[in-house]
Parts: structure tokens; C-alpha cells; sequence
């Protein structure tokens, strides 16, 4: 499994967001651009991204930009990662809306892709923001 880049680039960016100032103030695309490297128009998709995820908050206007929706101790990396990508499954059979493996029928192993599936995920869960975002 392999993240999009779109995705690891989410991590930095709300990493760099936690670090800057987390929930208590307002950051703006083209500081976080140039924080991180990433570039503008980039910065400014995954703002809509995870803003319409509820990961940050952004106001637009005089005293705009956005900030973290709620603590970084409070958002996992599983979070950023279905934000970006949509809901963590590695397999279409823990997917049940989807029926298009050729072996579904007698694979013998699906019964327990739903606790791989929720192993990684949970893996996912257990690393917080707050945890990426130091330093060192």
C-alpha cells in the first residue's frame, strides 16, 4: 500500500499548520506554501480538501485563512488520510458495496480482511497529529 502524494503532502501541510500555531491562530495558503515547499495551488486544494473533511477551518476575507478545526492531539493520521483518499479499505472485499473480485465467491481469506483492514487503520488512528508535528 502506497500513499498518494497528495496525501503525504496533507500530512506535512498540517503538520507545519500544528506547529505554526495549531487552532489558536490563522494561517494563509501562501505562508504554508512557502513553510513547507509544497506548492501554492497544491496547498490550495488540500485546504478545500481537508476543510470540507472538518480537519481545518478557513474563513476567507480581511482576518481570513484557516487554522486547525480542533486540537492536533485530537486529529490522526488515519483522519488526513480519509480525507484525501476516502475510506481506509486495502481490498474491495471490506468494501460490501463492491462485488467485483473473481474470487469472492470461495475466497477463503476475505472473512479476515476486515481485521487487516482495521489493524492498518487503527495503526493509522494511534498516530496523532500532535506527535507528527515535532520536532526532531
Amino acid at each position: 500500500m502506497r500513499l498518494s502524494s497528495l496525501t503525504d503532502y496533507a500530512v506535512v501541510m498540517m503538520a507545519a499548520a500544528a506547529r505554526q500555531c495549531g487552532a489558536s491562530c490563522r494561517l494563509n495558503a501562501t505562508t504554508l506554501a512557502g513553510e513547507t515547499g509544497l506548492p501554492l495551488p497544491t496547498v490550495q486544494k488540500l485546504v478545500s480538501k481537508l476543510s470540507a473533511a472538518g480537519l481545518i477551518e478557513s474563513a476567507r476575507g480581511t482576518g481570513g485563512g484557516f487554522r486547525l478545526a480542533r486540537p492536533a492531539a485530537a486529529i490522526s493520521m488515519a483522519d488526513i488520510v480519509e480525507a484525501i483518499e476516502g475510506p481506509i479499505a486495502l481490498t474491495t472485499c471490506v468494501d460490501t458495496a463492491r462485488h467485483d473480485c473473481a474470487v469472492e465467491g470461495g475466497c477463503q481469506v476475505k472473512p479476515h480482511m476486515s481485521v487487516v483492514n482495521g489493524a492498518v487503520k487503527g495503526a493509522l488512528a494511534g498516530v496523532s497529529l500532535a506527535s507528527l508535528s515535532r520536532n526532531g
